[in-house]
């Protein structure tokens, strides 16, 4: 099944959505028409979300004539039918739009070559430099696929200049069109009122969390979409039932293996539980980038390093990070324990470490991508 899904792919890529987008092409750019889209989610992800709303903010402002359209849907929960139905309004849509803002892989604007008046923005859905990606991983790309998964950005915003290179080879994108302006995400990590109502809506959902400290294990996404991997949960979860009742633990595996499993615990996303979570544990996931902005204390809790360093590989020397590193119940227990005394020993390293990778964060990322793209 997940072969012919791929072949299906490749024929929606290469005939008929260039089809459609040149039939549309022909008429002109609808100046102000602005598309959000994304493939994955069935509500718009947050690496998108702080742009919609500053534009949102802007149109409605009336300052400049601006139509924004929203194509946000998860393409693996849609029928033939209604998948086929989506694409064909995008690529009319895509067709005529002034501005395209996307934050993942997105095959439709990949799937000809785009006109010259449509800006395509890849804000991107990770900080840092973690795991090995794109072109230079195994599995993200399949091994059947024709064309330029990455070829018609105009501009891709990154976290840090650290992240430029690497980016444009694992893309395979000219560097001249990457720009290390930060994540337009993590401006909601500066945000004292966002921060106090995530914060309030964690505990009115979970009040058995109050008065505890809050452990969030948040491990990265391992296998492909039609056989996720989660790793290490029977080891949490014995660290979690010792640390008990002292520590809080929540449990966010990642939303692909969730479908699979059930195993999170909690129905809000990792983003928003950053700011009320205590420590930190995640293995190869660049969620740590942005719980780093909050400048707290991190426990990596990798029991399959070994086997992940061979099959996939790290763009980082992975042991060297200055975080505690776990592989078993009992390191990570005495981890968690000793996170915030930890915590001080590490913190000249700590901040150094997301200078280097996550430096253009500052709470200001949007500002700077409007004005990159002249908006």
């Amino acid at each position: 099944m997940f072969r012919i899904k791929q072949y299906l792919k490749m024929f929606l890529q290469n005939l008929f959505l260039p089809l459609v987008y040149r039939l549309y092409a022909g008429r002109p750019v609808q100046r102000g028409l602005i598309l959000f889209a994304d493939a994955h989610h069935k509500e718009m992800p947050l690496s998108m979300r702080r742009m919609y709303e500053t534009l949102c903010k802007s149109a409605q402002s009336g300052d400049e004539k601006k139509e924004i359209r929203v194509f946000v849907t998860d393409f693996g929960s849609m029928s033939p039918g209604a998948l086929f139905r989506y694409l064909l309004r995008f690529m009319k849509t895509y067709a005529q739009a002034e501005y395209v803002f996307i934050c993942d892989y997105y095959l439709p604007v990949a799937s000809c070559r785009k006109r010259p008046e449509t800006t395509v923005v890849q804000l991107w859905h990770s900080c840092g430099l973690m795991k090995k990606i794109a072109y230079d991983a195994g599995d993200d790309i399949p091994r059947n696929y024709k064309g330029n998964m990455f070829g018609n950005y105009t501009w891709l915003t990154l976290s840090s200049g650290e992240c430029v290179k690497v980016h444009a080879r694992a893309l395979r994108i000219p560097e001249s069109r990457i720009r290390a302006v930060g994540v337009s995400r993590t401006d909601y990590y500066f945000d004292e009122n966002w921060n106090r109502e995530r914060r309030e809506a964690f505990y009115a959902a979970y009040p058995e969390a109050k008065g505890k400290k809050i452990a969030l294990w948040a491990p990265t996404f391992r296998g492909n979409a039609a056989s996720p991997v989660l790793c290490g949960l029977e080891e949490l979860t014995a660290a979690a039932a010792e640390l008990f009742p002292q520590w809080y633990f929540i449990l966010k595996a990642h939303p692909h293996i969730d479908a699979h499993t059930q195993v999170s615990n909690c129905s809000i996303l990792t983003e928003e539980l950053l700011c009320a979570a205590d420590v930190l544990i995640t293995d190869y996931s660049s969620v740590l980038y942005d719980y780093l902005l909050y400048e707290k204390p991190v426990v990596l809790f990798a029991p399959d390093l070994e086997e992940y360093e061979k099959e996939r590989g790290f763009y980082i020397d992975y042991r060297s990070m200055p975080f505690p590193l776990t592989q078993n119940r009992e390191e990570l227990i005495w981890a968690v324990r000793d996170s915030g005394s930890e915590f001080e020993k590490y913190r000249e390293a700590l901040t150094a470490w997301k200078e280097k990778y996550a430096g253009a964060c500052d709470g200001h990322a949007t500002e700077r991508i409007l004005r990159l793209i002249g908006m």
